[in-house]
């Protein structure tokens, strides 16, 4: 077994968790080479509690290099391309050939596909402007909120929820009881993949909030003069602030290289994460995995895209191509079981759990608002941010207690 070469490209989520995993079953002689752009690991699901000023931005980061086991290197180098006919990744510092390659560079953001939208929104999408709109909102003096889904697909199904019920429950502990909070998005209800009842459970959750939802709601301009957003065959609604969840598109990288479909995603098999491209595999939010039902008649349903899938497909990639390597049986697949905490402001949150490959819909539940659901999240988030080390096993041990007791998942 002669030692091999893997580049994992992309830190976030996906491609730390592989790069771990790998490192901790293969032999040191095996080369893993994680490839990431930033140097500063910002852990996203926190990015809404930095908005409403719950955290500060060293609280929610974390140096890459902490975050990986001993024995992997770190490339911080941005990807340029790919070359999968002489297994080559050309980078920003150099070219490194490759026996395994795992792609995991996620989705790109698209603001200049809506016209008006960059230059009038706001987001909570991205570490740089979640810290701008935390100051946009710490000087809001009032008036019309608009959140707005401006296309899809979006990754984290729950957070343009979240968002709003966040943005309201901060609006109502600064006393602007006057302000409204609008919910605009192009789907029919909330979080329509899991289904109509956890879509009128959401809805309850929002009412109960004082949001108002707008569904079917295609955003197709912004008028920032006006401060007025246009819809498809919809009435115009003027709003005071505007928080976006931008489009999305499949990376660059992964288009240019012949990896992704006419849509600009990565085609995968579902259960291995394996592409058409030998000994190639991709994962997270740059996949596109369909699932079990319909949008309407001719359009497939798709996987969302979030955190806690690319957790679990980064696993499996890791298990079966440690197997491969060393030439030992692997039968790990991924089975598109997934959840998510709903924040709901007033440190509660919902949980919501199912299996996404489900015949002949996916299944989903929704469990009632507690303290426990946001604690859970906290610990995940101290756990995912903390160095290797004994305080990240007390956490982990922690984090698997609290799912024993509660009857959840655990990392």
């Amino acid at each position: 077994m002669s030692d091999k070469k893997i580049l994992i490209l992309g830190g976030g989520i996906g491609g730390l968790m592989a790069a771990n995993e790998l490192r901790r079953l293969l032999p040191a002689e095996h080369h893993i080479i994680l490839i990431e752009k930033n140097s500063q690991h910002s852990f996203a699901p926190s990015f809404l509690w930095l908005m409403t000023g719950e955290r500060r931005p060293e609280q929610i980061t974390q140096d890459v290099h902490h975050l990986v086991r001993t024995g992997i290197e770190v490339l911080l180098a941005e990807v340029q391309g790919i070359d999968l006919s002489n297994r080559l990744v050309r980078t920003s510092t150099k070219e490194l050939g490759f026996d395994y390659l795992v792609f995991s560079l996620g989705a790109e953001f698209a603001f200049d596909a809506i016209p008006g939208l960059a230059e009038s929104a706001q987001t909570y999408y991205t570490f740089e402007g979640t810290t701008k709109l935390r100051g946009a909102l710490g000087n809001f003096k009032g008036g019309k909120v608009a959140v707005v889904v401006s296309a899809l697909p979006y990754k984290c199904p729950g957070a343009p929820h979240e968002g709003a019920m966040l943005i309201a429950n901060e609006l109502r502990k600064r006393g602007l009881h006057d302000s409204e909070v609008h919910l605009f998005t192009p789907e029919p209800q909330p979080m329509p993949v899991a289904g109509p009842t956890l879509g009128d459970a959401v809805k309850q959750m929002l009412t109960d909030r004082g949001i108002v939802f707008h569904p079917l709601h295609k955003l197709t301009e912004v008028n920032p003069v006006n401060q007025e957003l246009i819809f498809d065959g919809k009435g115009s609604f003027h709003y005071d602030l505007l928080v976006a969840i931008p489009p999305h598109r499949g990376s660059r990288i992964a288009r240019e290289a012949g990896l992704a479909n006419e849509a600009g995603w990565i085609p995968v098999d579902r259960a291995t994460l394996r592409t058409q491209h030998e000994n190639v595999y991709a994962l997270g939010d740059a996949t596109a995995i369909q699932i079990p039902g319909r949008w309407k008649p001719d359009v497939p349903m798709m996987l969302p895209k979030a955190g806690v899938f690319a957790h679990a497909q980064a696993e499996i990639v890791a298990r079966r191509l440690a197997a491969e390597i060393m030439s030992k049986k692997n039968e790990d697949v991924f089975y598109g079981e997934g959840y998510c905490m709903l924040e709901a402001g007033e440190n509660v949150a919902g949980f919501a759990y199912g299996n996404f490959f489900a015949e002949p819909s996916p299944q989903i539940q929704l469990r009632k608002l507690g303290w426990f659901w946001h604690m859970g999240k906290v610990l995940f988030e101290q756990w995912w941010l903390s160095p290797y080390g004994l305080k990240r096993e007390l956490l982990r041990q922690a984090l698997h207690l609290g799912g024993r007791l509660f009857g959840i998942p655990t990392i």
